[in-house]
């Protein structure tokens, strides 16, 4: 029962999420957390890791989700379920595509997709910093937390380097090794 709940959760989350993984992520942190897979807080860990490790992000969490809630054959049905759907659709577009790039509905259609990927996206940032930066409750103890900090100051470094156009897998590579200097120094 797991593993078709795990195709039919994650052949959801492909079929209704367009913008890729990032977009994808609020529906995932909703579903995965609804059904006990993962809490916030292992989820926001395999962010990081997923985005550390190659391959589609999207496919990456699907994966590590299933293998967590079913094991093998559970990462397998959540994997062909995230991917399923994206490629019966991207077989079907690229078909018709050609025939109806210049209709006004298809072009409309672009046009509002557009800024709905853009609002997913920020969704997902706000509901992962909220959970990296305040663990979902605001005190004044969290500007005594070492790690509230760390974050805070490897954000503000991937921030600028971004702005310096910083090859994105060095921003990956430099947080990282941040994190594991200031963890052993303070964890």
């Amino acid at each position: 029962m797991i593993y078709l709940e795990l195709l039919l959760t994650f052949m959801k989350i492909g079929a209704f999420t367009f913008g890729g993984g990032y977009a994808m992520l609020p529906l995932i942190q909703n579903e995965v957390v609804s059904h006990q897979w993962l809490d916030s807080t292992a989820l926001v860990d395999f962010i990081a890791v997923s985005e550390s490790t190659p391959g589609p992000f999207a496919i990456n969490i699907a994966t590590y989700v299933g293998a967590e809630a079913g094991g093998f054959l559970g990462a397998i049905c959540a994997t062909l379920g995230v991917v399923l759907p994206s490629f019966t659709i991207i077989l079907i577009v690229a078909g018709c595509y050609e025939k109806f790039k210049s209709n006004q509905i298809i072009k409309g259609c672009m046009s509002g997709l557009k800024p709905a990927v853009i609002g997913l996206i920020a969704a997902s940032v706000l509901s992962v910093a909220s959970t990296v930066f305040v663990g979902g409750i605001f005190t004044v103890e969290l500007f005594s937390d070492t790690a509230f900090y760390l974050s805070l100051g490897i954000f503000a470094i991937s921030v600028i380097l971004s702005i310096k156009k910083i090859h994105p897998i060095l921003v990956i590579c430099i947080s990282a090794v941040i994190g594991i200097c200031f963890g052993y120094l303070f964890g």
